[in-house]
């Protein structure tokens, strides 16, 4: 079969190159294993069953890149989208996380339906490059702020919110943060997974000082623990909620989810293509439509098996530097995810603060769309900035993303410049309506 072929010698790569590019790809992404089910915990899926169901859709859809579209990608469950999620779907809207299940299922088929007509591409196309780059900006400082908030550095105080108090929890985490931001700059294999053990070796004292596990949960584990192996946790295969998420008032997150992925996905695919040079004849990312559905897969699966949706990952340019070329290194890459579905006990020892500083660092690189905004071009500057405002202080992408379209679009409409709206763009500023007022709780 064709998609199985890595035709190593015709991308001038070999077996060893594509292990070891494999093998990079791997510790510079493997702190999504930890993350992740950190993240949601919150939403009320236990640890050992978040941590199986985050290494079975990384292993299978990376593998599943590497095979079929035959890319070096990693995909996992995506930074951001969990976080958006967890914190304000579950836990600010109120909805049951089978719901929020639900939702990604009916995502990930419409993905894949768009992908597999080429018309995903064609959406993301039409919405302004301003609006693309404000949506990643938003999501960054979105996760960022969870950071803060989860490390108690950031606290509410009415009106707004300000920095909380001194003490050893705010301590660790900045310390932490010190040491994952040296650990980045210096340009460390694996900055974030090391950040994130050093901060747990960090904060393992604090469980003698505090009995609070909500604040430094994994603590506890440590006093009681019984080895490293653990049964894979399958409690939340098979949970969603498909009929109730179909609901009216659940459109909007489905409407959410769908354009924060296809943007995540196109962008990323870009960005590694450009890395590696890994484009086709006519200068597009390789195998971009194949690339599509697997991402597309990820998503519908990953609410299946009770995850959040998969993405490709920046941190793939890592093994490309390494001279992975073919779909071999995601393979490898796709593997090595498979032996942590028993190592949970290990991971349930990391402490949720430790995870904070992490949150921080990848809202940085998210946030590295700000040069690509023409800040003094007003007409796309201020529907910019609505975009990447709203997001953090509503709790809500819907929110940032609708008013950055239809202020975008007035804006243009004022100027005279209604043909630089594309007829696409047309009809999802009308869809975007009836989404505002669903959100208002007018409909």
């Amino acid at each position: 079969m064709a998609g199985f072929s890595f035709q190593l010698s015709k991308n001038n790569t070999n077996l060893k190159t594509e292990i070891i590019a494999g093998i990079t790809t791997f510790i510079s992404g493997m702190y999504i294993i930890i993350v992740n089910p950190a993240i949601l915990v919150h939403a009320g899926i236990p640890y050992s069953a978040g941590l199986t169901s985050t290494v079975i859709l990384s292993a299978f859809a990376t593998i599943g890149m590497g095979l079929y579209a035959r890319n070096p990608i990693l995909v996992a469950p995506g930074m951001g989208i969990n976080a958006y999620i967890t914190y304000a779907i579950v836990q600010g809207m109120h909805v049951p996380p089978e719901v929020a299940l639900g939702t990604l299922f009916w995502t990930g088929l419409v993905f894949v339906l768009l992908s597999v007509f080429n018309v995903r591409t064609w959406i993301v196309e039409s919405i302004p490059e301003t609006i693309r780059q404000a949506g990643a900006i938003g999501i960054g400082l979105f996760i960022a702020l969870i950071g803060m908030v989860n490390a108690g550095f950031i606290v509410p105080k009415p009106p707004f919110s300000g920095v909380g108090p001194i003490n050893s929890l705010t301590l660790t985490f900045l310390l932490g943060l010190l040491i994952t931001i040296i650990l980045v700059v210096k340009k460390v294999r694996g900055a974030l997974i090391i950040g994130i053990v050093f901060t747990t070796l960090l904060a393992w004292p604090i469980g003698r000082w505090y009995g609070d596990a909500t604040a430094v949960s994994g603590i506890k584990e440590l006093l009681h623990w019984n080895g490293i192996y653990k049964a894979p946790d399958f409690s939340w295969f098979f949970k969603l909620d498909l009929m109730g998420s179909l609901k009216y008032a659940y459109i909007p997150i489905i409407f959410a989810l769908l354009f924060v992925d296809m943007f995540d996905s196109l962008t990323t695919f870009v960005g590694v293509a450009e890395a590696g040079n890994l484009k086709d004849k006519n200068g597009d990312p390789r195998n971009i439509k194949q690339s599509l559905i697997v991402d597309g897969f990820a998503t519908l699966f990953a609410g299946v098996l009770g995850t959040t949706s998969g993405t490709a990952y920046i941190e793939s340019a890592t093994g490309i530097q390494q001279g992975g070329r073919t779909g071999l290194t995601a393979v490898v890459t796709g593997l090595l995810f498979l032996p942590f579905m028993f190592f949970s006990p290990l991971a349930e020892l990391v402490p949720s603060i430790a995870t904070a500083p992490i949150l921080v660092i990848v809202g940085v690189f998210m946030a590295a769309s700000l040069g690509k905004i023409n800040w003094t071009h007003l007409e796309e500057a201020i529907p910019a900035f609505l975009t990447i405002v709203l997001i953090p202080l509503t709790y809500s992408l819907t929110q940032g993303i609708v008013y950055g379209l239809l202020t975008y679009s007035l804006i243009k409409l004022v100027l005279g410049k209604h043909r630089e709206i594309s007829p696409t763009l047309w009809v999802i500023d009308i869809l975007s309506l009836p989404l505002l007022a669903i959100e208002y709780g007018l409909i």
